[in-house]
């Protein structure tokens, strides 16, 4: 403890900070990487208008609470503070809106990934691209500003990430990392940067010459994972640490998005992994050895931090309405007397979904509580249905409700990994989905007919990516990111990896085949039960 109290006074230690949809998190490692203290906010999108948001009270507030709480723990811990740090990085959920005039300040309302009011504008520059521009991604959402004739366009000069952001707020510099990069605009893997190309055809479009702006000019510049991304302004802190105590001078990485430190943290940046982020969204990605032979609208085209192309299946929902089912059962036990813990409670209902029936035995559940592209929907309702002579069990309900939380990313994938012919050497499993030991991982490798991982530090996720990356900036000393992961984060790594089991993929591929041809009825569902 003394050691590390004094690697902290010395300002060795280094900090990654991640906005996640539920919670804000700040991890702090030692130079062994391993985490030291850890910080946390929670907090929740509004849906306000018609619009998936978070207003910039909530972000500014949810950071600096975050930070707060890890200057406690530290505290509490070491019995003293952070003054000065070794590196900080930045990462937060992917993709979305946050358009700039020439002052700064904001010009619309955040709009975020789980938004599905882009459906023209992708689908129109998916057209003229020939790539496909999924509706999550920034430009999309810039496009049906522009075919929506929103005042704010013509005022525009930078547009950029969450994460480009809060990097901006706290240095001053309008960069991003390529990962995160790659969900605004496709990246050229060659010249790692934005396609020089796209950017031409997009500038050439009617719509877009109205207006005075090139979209280079108003694009976050992109830079690759180990690149200096600025430094702390003095300003940048104060307005992360209330207390006044953190001093300028800060190096930064560049800021990235959560698919790139999801895949940092599960050490699958490298050809022929993949890694599977599981919590309120779920996504896959697989680091490619070629490009893919069609343009897949189910199939986003991105990079890894370092710039190497990948194939990503995002699912706008996860967990969330798995979440709110445990909910339910612990009100119900609440009500009979008992007083058991909610991570007991998910521990007792997801491992007695292990003794359901492989295909669920005639249950089937939605779990859209928003809209979901892969499947072409533009809104959600969580729906569940069984069969008159299903085998309605505790086993099989919570079965099906695991499996939900997984139908949708299958769908994707099974383009990937069936028509693609993409091989897969091993999928990582990272996320709340995975904490109940075997459950979650199972699951998965039955969805995916591919081995699953899930390693020890795959718990610390994100935020611990994140700060692998500012770690790999000051450390990293010219090696690739790959090697550097496998060489210097996870020589000694621990961790299970369970192969699919026959009987359950069988009954996963049945459970699916039900999914889509009933995909109808949620469709109906958003459209006819509206308030």
């Amino acid at each position: 403890m003394a050691d590390v109290k004094q690697l902290i006074e010395n300002g060795e230690a280094t900090l990654g900070l991640e906005f996640g949809s539920t919670r804000i998190k700040a991890v702090l490692i030692g130079k062994d990487r391993m985490p030291i203290a850890t910080g946390a906010h929670d907090w929740e999108n509004r849906y306000e208008n018609g619009v998936w948001t978070y207003t910039m009270e909530d972000i500014h507030t949810g950071l600096q609470s975050c930070y707060a709480d890890l200057l406690r723990d530290v505290k509490e811990k070491y019995d003293t503070t952070i003054k000065k740090l070794s590196a900080i990085g930045i990462s937060a959920m992917m993709h979305g809106y946050l358009p700039f005039d020439k002052d700064g300040n904001l010009l619309a309302g955040f709009r975020t990934w789980r938004n599905t009011i882009t459906g023209q504008a992708a689908s129109e520059l998916t057209e003229k691209l020939s790539f496909n521009i999924p509706q999550r991604w920034s430009i999309a959402h810039l496009y049906q500003a522009i075919l929506n004739g929103e005042d704010h366009v013509k005022d525009i000069a930078f547009i950029t990430t969450l994460a480009g952001y809060i990097h901006w707020k706290l240095t001053g510099e309008k960069v991003l990392g390529i990962g995160d990069a790659s969900g605004m605009f496709p990246i050229d893997e060659n010249i790692k940067d934005y396609r020089q190309d796209m950017i031409g055809t997009f500038n050439g479009l009617e719509k877009v010459k109205a207006f005075s702006w090139k979209l280079e000019e108003i694009l976050p510049k992109v830079l690759c994972a180990g690149e200096n991304a600025g430094s702390l302004t003095a300003e940048g802190a104060a307005f992360l640490d209330k207390s006044g105590n953190l001093e300028a001078g800060i190096p930064l990485c560049p800021p990235e998005g959560d698919a790139g430190t999801g895949m940092v943290a599960t050490n699958s940046v490298k050809q022929r992994t993949g890694n599977v982020s599981a919590g309120t969204s779920f996504f896959a990605m697989v680091v490619l050895e070629k490009s893919l032979e069609k343009v897949h609208e189910e199939l986003d085209m991105v990079t890894t931090p370092s710039g190497d192309p990948v194939a990503m299946a995002h699912c706008n929902n996860g967990t969330t309405d798995l979440n709110g089912w445990v909910g339910l059962f612990g009100e119900f036990a609440k009500k009979l007397g008992s007083d058991i813990d909610t991570g007991d409670l998910y521990g007792l209902l997801y491992k007695e979904a292990l003794e359901g029936d492989a295909d669920c035995g005639g249950l089937l559940a939605y779990n859209y509580h928003a809209g979901e592209a892969i499947t072409g929907l533009s809104q959600g309702r969580p729906m569940f249905l069984r069969l008159p002579d299903a085998k309605f069990t505790l086993a099989n309900f919570m079965r099906s409700h695991l499996y939900a939380s997984l139908a949708t990313l299958k769908i994707g994938c099974d383009i990937l990994l069936k028509e693609e012919k993409v091989t897969v050497d091993k999928l990582y499993g990272h996320g709340g989905f995975f904490k109940t030991k075997g459950v979650g991982q199972r699951m998965l490798a039955a969805a995916m007919n591919a081995p699953v991982a899930v390693m020890e530090t795959a718990g610390e996720g994100g935020p611990w990516g994140m700060a692998i990356l500012a770690d790999y900036m000051q450390t990293g000393n010219g090696k690739e990111l790959e090697a550097y992961l496998a060489d210097e984060i996870f020589k000694d790594a621990k961790g299970e990896t369970m192969n699919p089991d026959p009987a359950d993929v069988a009954g996963f591929d049945t459970y699916a085949e039900y999914y889509k041809k009933t995909l109808p009825a949620q469709k109906a569902a958003g459209e006819g039960f509206v308030r």
